[in-house]
């Protein structure tokens, strides 16, 4: 089964939701990202349609934009 992607950028809201998401389906369900560590993945987060972080990509594609913590444009910057 193929694993659903949790994007986030670190600040308190999306660490927060972090804990939820793991606590909700399960660590070895989901692939966690964060953002400000793993910038060359920016790019893949905006092309799978997320415009904000947190923001859960599920296995059929799915964007689940979770509370709002950072745009993406925030987040490039």
């Amino acid at each position: 089964m193929k694993k659903s992607i949790f994007y986030h950028a670190g600040c308190p809201v999306c660490i927060s939701a972090e804990h939820d998401i793991i606590s909700l389906i399960g660590s070895g369900n989901v692939e966690i990202i964060h953002l400000g560590n793993d910038r060359n993945r920016i790019e893949e987060a905006e092309k799978a349609g997320v415009k904000s972080v947190p923001a859960l990509v599920t296995p059929n594609g799915n964007v689940l934009h979770i509370n709002f913590g950072a745009s993406m444009e925030d987040v490039k910057k």
